[in-house]
C-alpha cells in the first residue's frame, strides 16, 4: 500500500469560500480530488502544513475528503 498524505485545501468558488480535509497519495492528487468535487471552484493548499498530521498512519485505498468548514467572509 503505497503512503498517504492529509492536508487542508481552501476552495474559492464566487462567494463562497470554504476548507476542505483531503486525504490522497500526494498533493497534486488531493487538489484534484477537491477539483473533481468542486469543478467551478478554485483549490489551494493551506500552509503551513502540520507536520505531525501530515502521513497518514493507517492509510485507506483511495484519495478522499473527509471534513468541510464554512469560513466567514470579513468585510474590509
Amino acid at each position: 500500500m503505497r503512503q498517504m498524505i492529509r492536508i487542508s485545501v481552501e476552495v474559492r468558488s464566487g462567494t463562497a469560500r470554504f476548507r476542505v480535509g483531503v486525504q490522497a497519495q500526494s498533493t497534486r492528487k488531493a487538489l484534484a480530488v477537491v477539483a473533481s468535487g468542486h469543478p467551478r471552484g478554485e483549490a489551494r493548499i493551506l500552509v503551513p502544513i502540520e507536520p505531525e498530521g501530515f502521513f497518514v498512519r493507517e492509510p485507506s485505498t483511495s484519495a478522499r475528503v473527509f471534513g468541510h468548514e464554512q469560513i466567514r467572509e470579513v468585510a474590509a
